[in-house]
Protein backbone atom coordinates (compact mmCIF):
# COMPACT_ATOMS: atom_id res chain seq x y z
CA UNK A 1 0.00 0.00 0.00
CA UNK A 2 1.07 3.58 -1.09
CA UNK A 3 1.48 5.98 1.42
CA UNK A 4 1.88 8.49 -1.85
CA UNK A 5 1.50 7.55 -5.31
CA UNK A 6 3.46 9.26 -7.80
CA UNK A 7 0.24 10.82 -9.31
CA UNK A 8 -4.07 10.33 -9.15
CA UNK A 9 -6.96 10.62 -10.72
CA UNK A 10 -8.54 13.78 -10.02
CA UNK A 11 -12.02 12.03 -10.87
CA UNK A 12 -15.71 12.81 -9.38
CA UNK A 13 -19.46 11.81 -10.20
CA UNK A 14 -19.35 15.10 -12.84
CA UNK A 15 -17.06 12.70 -15.31
CA UNK A 16 -19.07 9.59 -14.57
CA UNK A 17 -21.99 11.92 -15.70
CA UNK A 18 -20.58 13.36 -18.38
CA UNK A 19 -19.74 9.80 -19.64
CA UNK A 20 -23.81 8.36 -18.32
CA UNK A 21 -24.62 11.56 -20.99
CA UNK A 22 -22.83 10.48 -23.62
CA UNK A 23 -23.80 6.95 -23.51
CA UNK A 24 -27.57 7.83 -23.10
CA UNK A 25 -27.24 10.14 -26.36
CA UNK A 26 -26.44 7.34 -28.51
CA UNK A 27 -24.15 8.80 -30.14
CA UNK A 28 -20.25 7.64 -28.49
CA UNK A 29 -17.85 7.82 -31.71
CA UNK A 30 -16.74 11.62 -32.80
CA UNK A 31 -19.64 13.83 -32.76
CA UNK A 32 -21.03 16.53 -30.57
CA UNK A 33 -19.08 16.43 -27.58
CA UNK A 34 -15.51 15.90 -29.39
CA UNK A 35 -16.44 19.24 -30.98
CA UNK A 36 -18.00 21.12 -27.90
CA UNK A 37 -14.25 19.92 -26.65
CA UNK A 38 -12.51 21.14 -29.33
CA UNK A 39 -14.16 24.23 -28.99
CA UNK A 40 -13.51 24.71 -25.82
CA UNK A 41 -9.82 24.06 -25.50
CA UNK A 42 -8.91 26.18 -28.44
CA UNK A 43 -10.46 28.64 -26.62
CA UNK A 44 -8.68 28.12 -23.00
CA UNK A 45 -5.90 28.02 -24.98
CA UNK A 46 -6.31 31.14 -27.53
CA UNK A 47 -5.80 29.41 -30.19
CA UNK A 48 -7.92 29.50 -33.60
CA UNK A 49 -8.41 25.73 -33.61
CA UNK A 50 -7.54 22.81 -31.85
CA UNK A 51 -8.19 19.20 -33.42
CA UNK A 52 -8.57 16.10 -30.73
CA UNK A 53 -6.96 12.64 -31.54
CA UNK A 54 -6.50 9.34 -29.95
CA UNK A 55 -3.06 10.11 -27.62
CA UNK A 56 -0.74 12.29 -27.70
CA UNK A 57 1.47 10.61 -29.90
CA UNK A 58 -0.63 10.99 -32.76
CA UNK A 59 -0.66 14.58 -31.86
CA UNK A 60 2.85 14.65 -32.55
CA UNK A 61 2.97 12.59 -35.57
CA UNK A 62 -0.08 14.50 -37.42
CA UNK A 63 1.40 18.17 -36.35
CA UNK A 64 4.41 17.00 -37.88
CA UNK A 65 2.85 15.84 -40.93
CA UNK A 66 0.70 18.18 -41.38
CA UNK A 67 3.40 20.53 -42.02
CA UNK A 68 4.90 18.36 -44.19
CA UNK A 69 8.30 16.63 -42.30
CA UNK A 70 9.03 13.33 -44.55
CA UNK A 71 11.94 11.27 -45.20
CA UNK A 72 15.20 13.92 -45.15
CA UNK A 73 14.15 16.18 -42.72
CA UNK A 74 15.73 16.85 -39.72
CA UNK A 75 13.87 17.88 -36.78
CA UNK A 76 15.90 19.50 -33.41
CA UNK A 77 14.22 17.78 -30.27
CA UNK A 78 15.52 17.60 -26.77
CA UNK A 79 16.73 13.95 -25.69
CA UNK A 80 15.53 14.76 -21.83
CA UNK A 81 11.58 13.76 -22.85
CA UNK A 82 9.37 10.67 -23.30
CA UNK A 83 10.48 8.37 -26.10
CA UNK A 84 6.70 9.90 -28.49
CA UNK A 85 8.57 12.95 -29.46
CA UNK A 86 11.27 11.52 -31.43
CA UNK A 87 9.27 8.75 -32.36
CA UNK A 88 7.39 10.54 -34.50
CA UNK A 89 9.65 12.20 -36.12
CA UNK A 90 11.10 8.62 -36.96
CA UNK A 91 7.59 7.45 -38.12
CA UNK A 92 7.18 10.41 -40.38
CA UNK A 93 10.49 9.77 -41.91
CA UNK A 94 12.60 12.26 -40.56
CA UNK A 95 15.78 12.11 -38.83
CA UNK A 96 15.29 13.31 -35.00
CA UNK A 97 18.60 15.95 -33.94
CA UNK A 98 18.80 15.81 -30.57
CA UNK A 99 19.67 19.26 -28.50
CA UNK A 100 20.98 20.03 -24.88
CA UNK A 101 19.31 21.25 -21.76
CA UNK A 102 19.47 24.53 -21.16
CA UNK A 103 20.57 23.71 -17.19
CA UNK A 104 20.05 21.38 -14.32
CA UNK A 105 18.13 24.37 -13.31
CA UNK A 106 16.21 24.56 -16.46
CA UNK A 107 15.72 21.41 -18.00
CA UNK A 108 14.21 22.89 -21.27
CA UNK A 109 15.84 22.74 -24.81
CA UNK A 110 18.47 25.20 -25.38
CA UNK A 111 18.16 27.70 -28.00
CA UNK A 112 21.92 28.04 -28.58
CA UNK A 113 22.48 24.25 -29.22
CA UNK A 114 19.69 24.48 -30.79
CA UNK A 115 20.92 26.82 -33.40
CA UNK A 116 24.44 25.21 -33.48
CA UNK A 117 22.84 22.17 -34.75
CA UNK A 118 20.94 23.84 -37.77
CA UNK A 119 22.03 22.32 -41.33
CA UNK A 120 20.16 22.85 -45.01
CA UNK A 121 18.15 19.91 -44.24
CA UNK A 122 16.51 21.16 -41.07
CA UNK A 123 13.12 21.99 -41.21
CA UNK A 124 11.43 21.68 -37.71
CA UNK A 125 12.27 22.72 -34.10
CA UNK A 126 10.62 20.94 -31.41
CA UNK A 127 10.96 21.82 -27.80
CA UNK A 128 9.30 20.21 -24.68
CA UNK A 129 7.70 21.57 -22.21
CA UNK A 130 9.35 19.67 -19.27
CA UNK A 131 7.64 19.57 -16.41
CA UNK A 132 4.91 22.22 -17.53
CA UNK A 133 8.05 24.35 -17.25
CA UNK A 134 7.48 26.31 -20.63
CA UNK A 135 10.83 26.58 -22.97
CA UNK A 136 12.16 29.49 -24.02
CA UNK A 137 10.21 30.50 -26.53
CA UNK A 138 11.16 33.54 -26.91
CA UNK A 139 14.32 32.58 -28.28
CA UNK A 140 12.66 29.47 -29.94
CA UNK A 141 10.27 31.44 -31.51
CA UNK A 142 12.94 33.73 -33.15
CA UNK A 143 15.14 31.38 -34.40
CA UNK A 144 12.22 29.65 -36.15
CA UNK A 145 11.31 32.73 -37.25
CA UNK A 146 14.87 33.46 -38.67
CA UNK A 147 16.10 30.54 -40.23
CA UNK A 148 12.58 29.34 -41.96
CA UNK A 149 11.69 26.09 -39.65
CA UNK A 150 8.47 25.30 -38.67
CA UNK A 151 8.13 25.59 -34.95
CA UNK A 152 5.92 22.49 -33.22
CA UNK A 153 5.32 22.90 -29.68
CA UNK A 154 5.38 18.92 -27.28
CA UNK A 155 2.72 20.92 -24.52
CA UNK A 156 2.67 17.37 -23.14
CA UNK A 157 2.70 18.67 -19.85
CA UNK A 158 1.95 21.85 -20.35
CA UNK A 159 -2.24 22.13 -20.22
CA UNK A 160 -2.58 25.59 -18.63
CA UNK A 161 0.88 26.94 -18.88
CA UNK A 162 1.74 30.22 -20.41
CA UNK A 163 4.67 32.07 -21.56
CA UNK A 164 4.39 36.18 -21.07
CA UNK A 165 1.00 35.67 -21.19
CA UNK A 166 0.54 33.66 -23.88
CA UNK A 167 -0.43 29.87 -23.67
CA UNK A 168 2.12 27.07 -24.40
CA UNK A 169 1.09 25.69 -27.46
CA UNK A 170 -0.17 28.33 -29.50
CA UNK A 171 3.71 30.01 -30.19
CA UNK A 172 4.21 27.73 -33.48
CA UNK A 173 2.60 26.10 -36.37
CA UNK A 174 0.77 23.59 -33.92
CA UNK A 175 0.81 22.59 -30.34
CA UNK A 176 0.58 18.54 -29.57
CA UNK A 177 -1.04 18.07 -25.86
CA UNK A 178 -1.42 14.34 -24.05
CA UNK A 179 -4.10 13.16 -21.62
CA UNK A 180 -2.98 10.48 -20.91
CA UNK A 181 -4.40 9.04 -17.83
CA UNK A 182 -1.53 10.77 -15.63
CA UNK A 183 -1.38 14.23 -17.14
CA UNK A 184 -2.73 17.64 -15.74
CA UNK A 185 -5.94 16.49 -17.12
CA UNK A 186 -6.93 12.90 -18.70
CA UNK A 187 -9.34 11.55 -20.86
CA UNK A 188 -7.77 8.07 -20.14
CA UNK A 189 -6.14 8.06 -23.26
CA UNK A 190 -5.88 11.14 -25.91
CA UNK A 191 -4.61 13.98 -27.48
CA UNK A 192 -5.18 17.29 -29.06
CA UNK A 193 -3.53 19.52 -31.11
CA UNK A 194 -3.64 23.83 -31.48
CA UNK A 195 -3.27 25.32 -34.17
CA UNK A 196 -3.92 28.99 -35.61
CA UNK A 197 -3.47 28.35 -38.90
CA UNK A 198 -6.44 27.62 -40.57
CA UNK A 199 -5.09 25.57 -43.46
CA UNK A 200 -2.88 23.43 -40.82
CA UNK A 201 -6.36 22.60 -38.88
CA UNK A 202 -7.91 21.89 -41.95
CA UNK A 203 -5.39 18.96 -43.28
CA UNK A 204 -5.10 17.97 -39.75
CA UNK A 205 -8.94 17.02 -39.76
CA UNK A 206 -8.46 15.47 -43.38
CA UNK A 207 -5.16 13.05 -41.78
CA UNK A 208 -7.34 12.36 -38.78
CA UNK A 209 -9.82 10.07 -40.36
CA UNK A 210 -8.15 8.63 -43.50
CA UNK A 211 -8.53 11.63 -45.48
CA UNK A 212 -12.35 11.64 -45.97
CA UNK A 213 -14.12 14.93 -47.25
CA UNK A 214 -17.59 14.12 -45.17
CA UNK A 215 -17.43 11.85 -41.59
CA UNK A 216 -19.76 9.92 -40.37
CA UNK A 217 -20.95 13.04 -38.16
CA UNK A 218 -21.42 15.30 -41.02
CA UNK A 219 -23.83 12.63 -42.19
CA UNK A 220 -25.71 12.65 -39.25
CA UNK A 221 -26.42 16.12 -39.12
CA UNK A 222 -27.36 15.86 -43.02
CA UNK A 223 -24.63 16.37 -45.10
CA UNK A 224 -24.77 14.41 -48.43
CA UNK A 225 -23.34 10.83 -48.18
CA UNK A 226 -20.99 11.19 -50.83
CA UNK A 227 -17.24 11.96 -49.45
CA UNK A 228 -13.93 11.82 -51.70
CA UNK A 229 -10.48 11.06 -50.26
CA UNK A 230 -8.03 13.73 -51.44
CA UNK A 231 -4.98 11.85 -49.35
CA UNK A 232 -4.09 8.60 -47.94
CA UNK A 233 -4.93 9.56 -44.06
CA UNK A 234 -5.55 7.13 -40.75
CA UNK A 235 -7.77 6.45 -38.27
CA UNK A 236 -6.75 8.71 -35.09
CA UNK A 237 -10.52 9.68 -34.72
CA UNK A 238 -11.54 10.95 -30.87
CA UNK A 239 -15.20 9.96 -29.20
CA UNK A 240 -17.69 11.43 -27.70
CA UNK A 241 -17.05 8.94 -23.74
CA UNK A 242 -13.62 10.76 -23.73
CA UNK A 243 -14.28 13.70 -24.86
CA UNK A 244 -17.31 13.84 -22.12
CA UNK A 245 -14.23 13.37 -19.49
CA UNK A 246 -12.32 15.72 -21.19
CA UNK A 247 -14.71 19.17 -21.07
CA UNK A 248 -15.16 18.16 -17.27
CA UNK A 249 -11.70 18.13 -16.60
CA UNK A 250 -10.79 21.35 -18.34
CA UNK A 251 -13.24 23.19 -16.32
CA UNK A 252 -11.22 21.88 -13.24
CA UNK A 253 -7.80 22.21 -15.32
CA UNK A 254 -7.49 25.79 -13.73
CA UNK A 255 -7.86 25.19 -9.82
CA UNK A 256 -5.78 21.83 -10.38
CA UNK A 257 -3.06 23.61 -11.74
CA UNK A 258 -3.51 26.13 -8.65
CA UNK A 259 -3.31 23.42 -6.51
CA UNK A 260 -0.04 21.98 -8.07
CA UNK A 261 1.35 25.45 -7.59
CA UNK A 262 1.00 25.30 -4.19
CA UNK A 263 2.24 21.79 -3.55
CA UNK A 264 5.47 22.88 -5.30
CA UNK A 265 5.67 25.67 -3.27
CA UNK A 266 5.57 23.78 0.03
CA UNK A 267 8.13 21.10 -1.33
CA UNK A 268 10.46 24.32 -2.15
CA UNK A 269 10.20 25.35 1.33
CA UNK A 270 10.39 22.28 3.10
CA UNK A 271 13.83 21.15 0.84
CA UNK A 272 15.02 25.05 1.56
CA UNK A 273 14.75 24.72 5.00
CA UNK A 274 15.83 20.79 5.36
CA UNK A 275 19.85 21.98 4.19
CA UNK A 276 19.86 19.21 1.64
CA UNK A 277 22.35 20.08 -1.20
CA UNK A 278 19.68 19.47 -4.04
CA UNK A 279 18.84 21.05 -7.36
CA UNK A 280 15.08 22.51 -7.93
CA UNK A 281 14.00 23.36 -11.03
CA UNK A 282 10.83 24.54 -10.12
CA UNK A 283 12.41 26.89 -7.40
CA UNK A 284 14.17 28.85 -10.32
CA UNK A 285 11.21 29.64 -12.69
CA UNK A 286 11.77 32.86 -14.53
CA UNK A 287 8.31 35.67 -13.94
CA UNK A 288 7.95 35.10 -17.57
CA UNK A 289 7.18 31.67 -17.44
CA UNK A 290 4.04 30.18 -15.61
CA UNK A 291 4.39 26.65 -15.62
CA UNK A 292 1.85 24.14 -15.55
CA UNK A 293 3.54 22.00 -12.75
CA UNK A 294 2.72 18.70 -13.94
CA UNK A 295 5.56 16.52 -12.50
CA UNK A 296 8.10 17.33 -9.31
CA UNK A 297 11.67 16.60 -10.41
CA UNK A 298 14.21 16.80 -7.73
CA UNK A 299 18.33 16.47 -8.89
CA UNK A 300 20.58 14.76 -6.27
CA UNK A 301 24.31 15.61 -6.34
CA UNK A 302 25.25 12.09 -7.59
CA UNK A 303 23.53 9.42 -9.41
CA UNK A 304 24.10 7.10 -6.16
CA UNK A 305 22.57 9.29 -4.03
CA UNK A 306 19.67 9.78 -6.06
CA UNK A 307 19.40 5.87 -6.74
CA UNK A 308 19.40 4.79 -2.64
CA UNK A 309 16.86 7.41 -1.59
CA UNK A 310 15.07 6.32 -4.44
CA UNK A 311 15.17 2.59 -3.35
CA UNK A 312 14.67 4.22 0.76
CA UNK A 313 11.58 6.28 -0.45
CA UNK A 314 9.78 3.11 -2.30
CA UNK A 315 10.54 1.09 0.28
CA UNK A 316 8.62 3.06 2.68
CA UNK A 317 5.57 3.53 0.32
CA UNK A 318 6.44 6.66 -1.48
CA UNK A 319 6.24 6.38 -5.51
CA UNK A 320 8.98 7.63 -7.04
CA UNK A 321 10.04 7.56 -10.82
CA UNK A 322 12.45 9.22 -13.49
CA UNK A 323 11.84 11.93 -16.22
CA UNK A 324 14.22 10.69 -18.13
CA UNK A 325 16.43 8.51 -19.25
CA UNK A 326 17.29 10.37 -22.87
CA UNK A 327 15.91 9.15 -25.63
CA UNK A 328 19.35 8.96 -27.25
CA UNK A 329 20.90 5.83 -24.79
CA UNK A 330 17.77 3.75 -25.52
CA UNK A 331 19.34 0.66 -28.06
CA UNK A 332 16.65 1.66 -31.06
CA UNK A 333 17.76 5.51 -31.13
CA UNK A 334 21.96 4.07 -31.13
CA UNK A 335 22.20 3.59 -34.50
CA UNK A 336 20.61 6.95 -35.49
CA UNK A 337 23.10 9.29 -33.27
CA UNK A 338 25.94 6.58 -32.64
CA UNK A 339 28.10 8.37 -29.96
CA UNK A 340 26.27 11.21 -29.11
CA UNK A 341 27.16 13.26 -26.06
CA UNK A 342 24.80 15.86 -24.61
CA UNK A 343 26.26 16.57 -21.00
CA UNK A 344 23.91 18.51 -19.37
CA UNK A 345 20.86 16.39 -20.55
CA UNK A 346 22.48 13.25 -18.95
CA UNK A 347 23.99 14.56 -16.23
CA UNK A 348 20.30 15.89 -15.11
CA UNK A 349 18.75 12.71 -15.92
CA UNK A 350 21.24 10.26 -14.30
CA UNK A 351 20.78 12.32 -10.81
CA UNK A 352 17.08 12.85 -11.18
CA UNK A 353 13.89 11.77 -9.13
CA UNK A 354 10.38 12.12 -9.89
CA UNK A 355 8.63 13.07 -6.29
CA UNK A 356 4.60 13.03 -6.30
CA UNK A 357 2.16 15.62 -7.71
CA UNK A 358 -1.15 15.70 -7.62
CA UNK A 359 -4.33 17.97 -6.66
CA UNK A 360 -5.13 15.66 -3.96
CA UNK A 361 -1.76 15.01 -2.53
CA UNK A 362 -2.37 16.54 1.09
CA UNK A 363 0.59 19.12 2.91
CA UNK A 364 0.80 16.89 5.59
CA UNK A 365 2.03 13.85 2.92
CA UNK A 366 4.32 16.29 1.25
CA UNK A 367 5.75 17.34 4.79
CA UNK A 368 6.17 13.47 5.00
CA UNK A 369 8.27 12.34 1.78
CA UNK A 370 10.48 15.77 2.46
CA UNK A 371 11.03 14.01 6.28
CA UNK A 372 11.30 11.10 4.69
CA UNK A 373 13.90 12.10 2.09
CA UNK A 374 15.82 13.85 4.86
CA UNK A 375 15.86 11.04 7.07
CA UNK A 376 17.25 8.69 4.45
CA UNK A 377 19.64 11.37 3.75
CA UNK A 378 20.73 11.27 7.66
CA UNK A 379 21.19 7.56 7.63
CA UNK A 380 23.30 7.60 4.17
CA UNK A 381 25.64 10.35 6.14
CA UNK A 382 24.73 12.58 3.06
CA UNK A 383 23.48 15.83 4.79
CA UNK A 384 25.01 19.01 3.75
Amino acid sequence: MWKARLSELEFDEKELLGVVDAFDSQWITAGPRTEAFEKAFAERTGATDAVAVTNGTAALFLGLKALDIGPGDEVLCPSLTFVATAAAVVQCGGTPVFVDICSLENPTMDPEDAERKITPRTKAILPVHYAGIPANLDQLAVLACTRGLALIEDAAHAPGASFAGRSCGTWGSAGCFSFFGNKNMTTAEGGMITTCDPEVAKRLRLLRSHGMTVTSWDRDKGRPAHYDVLEIGYNFRFDDIRAAIGLVQLAKLEAMNQRRAELVQRYNDRFSESGLDLILPFASIPEAKRPSYHIYPVVFPTMEERNKIGDLLQKDGIQTSLHYSPVHWFTAFRKVVPGLCLPVTESFASRELTLPLYPSLSEAQVDTIVSTVVHCYENSGSLK
